[in-house]
Formats: structure tokens, C-alpha cells, sequence
């Protein structure tokens, strides 16, 4: 099938629909036959004298309308039967289909068995349900801070139940323990590359967030230390490990000597574990290291999904904890029942062991992808992390290449979205997780890798 070569002369369509058109007709006269191997798309786009992302965008239309499909290492093949895939509609008209790479989410379980075990766990829940609908006390039960205290050992954090609270996600827990710490007006300081959620709380609260300059390490000490000594910062919010977006993760010996420097001007450390326990051998949160200065947070959307709306807050003291739950529970009255006794479930019966696995194992191999298609050294990623941060080659800015991909369909979001202080560097997020399988991440990666060959003029296709 290297030789098949579509005349897509003869359409008045786009000639990406063109050539979508040209493999259905080549199914349907039996030209083209299941397990076939189609042309590759760089060979295809020479051969026709038209752009690669014009090619790229026809084989993706085909695999839509179940013609095609495409395996990552071997090749695209023709299927043995079309299969019929149907289009969102939106007021009546076809709509364009979104490739969303923008959320930083972890890859969504398929494996039968995997889900099988989930489900169950859904059902055994569910037999208590009626309770469940009930009010409940803030912070959880006996039984959910146990299932909380086994999940928090992974990471070598081994509170008393007392200072263990959990709330509906890690939002929730940020803006609780923002509002005890700072009043408006006065310092937060995270790094200068950080979290969206918390830039937005910081604003809602009419904080001061101050970025600081990173290394290859994490956060500058020196930095944090002249800032502290002028600035007289209420808070330090960090995400150490796999940090979104830069997926950078903070060495044993950085986070010493930001612990050291905290304490000595005593100032409050709260970290953002999220990805802490998607690496099988991350170092230790910084809250074992300065327990009585750190407020740690272990939110469950990055390791089990984002849908449960469960975090697992550690107080620095009993005393800060009571504090922290006044806060909470006004704002938020309490976690959902159902979906943290779903967590505590999944806990208790290795369910959540089995996911993790399983998000460890498909994030490793999105990365893997990545590493084949794109340039070695232009981006920046952990073997195990759900995105790259893209920096951007010379000529071509944010804005120009989210408009471009936005002409095929892909999602991404700008460094704008991170950047505490100073100018956003041009680079972008783009994110491997989600309910995006394998072959779309391939695909949209190769137009990527494209684009980033090509002059901005010459990508931009703007009427």
C-alpha cells in the first residue's frame, strides 16, 4: 500500500476531507483492503505536493468515520469494517472535534478488569447509600482518616488522626488555609512558574503572590531568603514534585535547605503533593522534613480522578488544624460522603493500588510517544509526568502557535496561565492524560512536531 496515491483533484472539498473521501472510496471499491498499511503521512504529503498537517488532518477524519486506525511504532491500517462513529451535533450543524490536551489530568482507566474493580467498589458503597445523603461531621470519619493515614504512608507522612482533615479537593483546602495564614494585601510567595489554582486564590483573596526564580532544582534559596528577609511573606506554596507545569521535581537537598530557611524566618510551608505518588521513588514531601511548619495537601484527582473532589489535609499542629476546619467547613460544610467513602473503599480493598499502576504504566508510555516525535532537548518532561512544557522555537510566539493548533483542532494553554512575575516565557502546556487515548496523543504530537518544523507564516492559516 506504500504506492496508493488518492487523486483528490476531481473535489471541491478542503483537501483534508478530500482525502478522508478518497480512503472510503478505496474501502468501498476494494482498492484498499483491511490490513492494508497506509502510506505514511510525511510520504503521502510529498507525493501529493500538499502540507503535512493536511495529510495528518485527512487520516484523522478517516479514523473518525471508522476507516482507518493507527498503532503507534507500526503504521496506520486499513480496518477490516468501518466502523460508524457518530458526530457531535450543536443546534443542528456538525461541530469541530477538540483535541483537549489543556487539562492536566491523569489517563482514564480501560482495562476491564481495572474498571470492573472500580465499579464494584461503586456498588459496595452504594448498598449504604440512604446514610450517605446525610449531613456529616467536617474532616471525615474514623474510618475514612484510617484509609487517609494508609494512603498518606505512602509518602512517609504518618500523622496523628487529629491533624488529618479532608475536604472536596484541593481548592477547597488552599483557600482554607490562605485564609487563616494571609489577610489582603500581605505576601504569598510560590514560584515564579506555578499552579493556576493557586494564582486564582491568591486573587480572590486579594493576596500578593510573589514569584520566585527557579533552577533546574527547584526554588532558589538565596531568593527566598532576600524575600523573606523584605518582605515578610505569610506563606510559601510550593509544588515540589512533578510540578505543573515545568513537571520539574525539587532535589532532597533544595528542599533542606527551603525547610531550613522557612523556619528560620517562620514562615509557613504549603505544599502541594498532587503527583507525589505517581513516581515510584519520588523524595520525601517536605513535610517530613519540617512537620510543625508545613501544611500538606494530598489531593486524589492526579493518582485516582479528578472527579472525586477528595484531598487529604495535614495540620502542622492540633491547634492549626481548628483553625483550618472553621474555615473549611463554612465555606464548604464538608467533603462529599459518597465519593470520599468511594476513596476510602477503593483504599481499603487495593482497588486505588491497581489504578496507580495503571496511571503510572499509560503516563510512561505517553511519554514515550512524546520522546519519539518530537525533537530531542526542545521540551522539558519526567518520564512519568501527564504533560511536556513546550518552550517555544525562535519566530514563533504563544499566541501565534495555540491559534494555529486551534485550526486543527488541538487544545493546549500558554505559559499566561503560570506565570506569577515577569514577562510568560513563550511556551506552552500541553498535557497527555485525560480521556485522550494513546493513538490521539500520537497524532496530535505529530502535528506538533510539524508545526514547530515550519515559519510561523508558512504554519498560519488564518482567512
Amino acid at each position: 500500500m506504500h504506492d496508493w496515491t488518492p487523486d483528490l483533484s476531481t473535489s471541491d472539498k478542503p483537501c483534508y476531507l478530500a482525502l478522508a473521501d478518497c480512503i472510503a472510496a478505496g474501502v468501498q471499491s476494494g482498492r484498499l483492503v483491511a490490513g492494508d498499511r497506509m502510506p505514511s503521512q510525511r510520504r503521502l504529503a510529498q507525493r501529493l505536493c500538499v502540507d503535512f498537517t493536511t495529510v495528518a488532518r485527512g487520516y484523522v477524519e478517516a479514523q473518525k468515520r471508522g476507516l482507518i486506525e493507527s498503532r503507534t511504532g507500526q503504521g496506520t491500517f486499513v480496518l477490516a469494517t468501518p466502523k460508524a462513529r457518530p458526530v457531535p451535533v450543536l443546534s443542528g450543524r456538525p461541530r469541530t472535534e477538540i483535541i483537549d490536551l489543556s487539562m492536566n489530568l491523569p489517563p482514564e482507566p480501560n482495562e476491564p478488569e481495572l474498571v470492573g474493580r472500580m465499579q464494584a467498589g461503586l456498588e459496595t458503597v452504594g448498598r449504604d447509600l440512604v446514610s450517605l445523603l446525610r449531613y456529616q461531621g467536617f474532616g471525615g470519619g474514623p474510618a475514612d482518616k484510617e484509609a487517609a493515614s494508609l494512603w498518606l504512608g505512602r509518602r512517609a507522612v504518618l500523622p496523628t488522626q487529629e491533624r488529618i482533615f479532608i475536604t472536596p479537593g484541593t481548592h477547597a483546602a488552599l483557600a482554607g488555609i490562605l485564609g487563616i495564614l494571609a489577610k489582603p494585601g500581605q505576601v504569598l510567595l510560590s514560584e515564579h512558574i506555578t499552579y493556576p489554582g493557586v494564582r486564582s486564590i491568591a486573587a480572590q483573596l486579594s493576596l500578593s503572590l510573589i514569584g520566585l526564580p527557579m533552577d533546574e532544582e527547584g526554588i532558589d534559596p538565596d531568593a527566598f531568603s532576600a524575600s523573606c528577609a523584605t518582605m515578610s511573606p505569610k506563606a510559601l506554596y510550593l509544588n515540589p514534585t512533578l510540578q505543573n507545569p515545568t513537571t520539574l521535581t525539587m532535589s532532597e537537598p533544595r528542599r533542606e535547605a527551603i525547610t531550613a530557611i522557612a523556619r528560620r524566618w517562620r514562615v509557613p510551608i504549603i505544599e502541594d503533593d498532587a503527583y507525589g505518588f505517581i513516581p515510584h521513588h519520588a523524595p520525601a514531601p517536605l513535610a517530613t522534613v519540617a512537620p510543625d511548619i508545613t501544611w500538606y495537601i494530598a489531593g486524589l484527582a492526579k493518582c485516582m480522578g479528578a472527579g472525586l473532589r477528595v484531598a487529604y489535609v495535614v495540620a502542622p499542629d492540633v491547634r492549626a488544624g481548628w483553625d483550618f476546619a472553621a474555615a473549611v467547613r463554612s465555606a464548604t460544610v464538608m467533603a462529599s460522603p459518597l465519593t470520599v467513602a468511594l476513596a476510602t473503599r477503593w483504599i481499603e480493598d487495593g482497588t486505588a493500588d491497581h489504578l496507580l499502576r495503571f496511571i503510572r504504566t499509560e503516563a510512561m508510555a505517553r511519554q514515550v510517544i512524546a520522546q519519539e516525535i518530537l525533537l530531542p532537548g526542545s521540551f522539558k518532561a519526567d518520564p512519568i509526568s501527564f504533560n511536556i512544557w513546550l518552550p517555544l522555537p525562535e519566530g514563533w510566539t504563544r499566541s501565534a502557535f495555540l491559534g494555529h493548533m486551534r485550526t486543527t483542532g488541538i487544545g493546549m494553554v500558554a505559559s499566561d496561565a503560570f506565570t506569577v512575575t515577569g514577562p510568560p516565557p513563550e511556551a506552552v502546556r500541553i498535557c497527555l492524560g485525560g480521556p485522550a487515548s494513546r493513538t490521539t496523543v500520537h497524532n496530535a504530537l505529530e502535528f506538533v512536531a510539524h508545526a514547530l518544523q515550519e515559519l510561523p507564516v508558512v504554519a498560519t492559516s488564518f482567512l
